[in-house]
C-alpha cells in the first residue's frame, strides 16, 4: 500500500526523524504533536488549555491538509503531564469535537520536554 508524507505549509523540522502525519489510502495517522512553534519551542508554558488548542490547531492543519476535517477523526491518543489539567484538557478538545466524538484514550506520563503539558496523535478517515 502506498503512503504519503502530510506536511502542512510553514512546518518546522521535527526533533525527531517523523513527518506531522502519513496517509494511506483515506487513513491519515497524525503523529503525536506536541505545543511547539515551528522552532520546537513550547508555548503557553503553564496553561494547559491553550496548549491543548495549540495542538488541536496543528492536527486540524494536518487532517485538513489530507482533505478532511476534524469530523473526520476517528481516534485520539492523549498523553498529558498531570491529572489536574484534565478538566482543562477536556473543555478545549469538547470544543474541536462537538458532535460525535472520537474514541480516545488519555494517559499520564512525562512528555519530551518538561514545559509541555500535552500531546495527542490521531486517526482520520478522510475521503478520496
Amino acid at each position: 500500500m502506498p503512503k504519503t508524507s502530510v506536511i502542512p505549509e510553514g512546518t518546522g523540522t521535527p526533533l525527531a526523524p517523523f513527518v506531522p502525519g502519513t496517509q494511506a489510502d483515506n487513513i491519515v495517522y497524525v503523529s503525536g504533536t506536541l505545543p511547539f512553534d515551528k522552532d520546537n519551542n513550547v508555548v503557553h508554558v503553564g496553561d494547559a488549555a491553550a496548549q491543548t488548542r495549540h495542538v488541536l490547531e496543528l492536527i486540524q492543519r494536518v487532517v485538513e491538509t489530507a482533505g478532511g476535517t476534524m469530523d473526520d477523526i476517528t481516534f485520539n491518543s492523549i498523553f498529558l503531564r498531570d491529572w489536574d489539567d484534565y478538566a482543562a484538557i477536556n473543555a478545549v478538545y469538547a470544543e474541536f469535537f462537538p458532535g460525535d466524538k472520537p474514541a480516545r484514550y488519555c494517559i499520564q506520563c512525562g512528555l519530551v520536554k518538561p514545559d509541555a503539558l500535552i500531546e495527542i496523535a490521531s486517526v482520520a478517515h478522510v475521503p478520496h
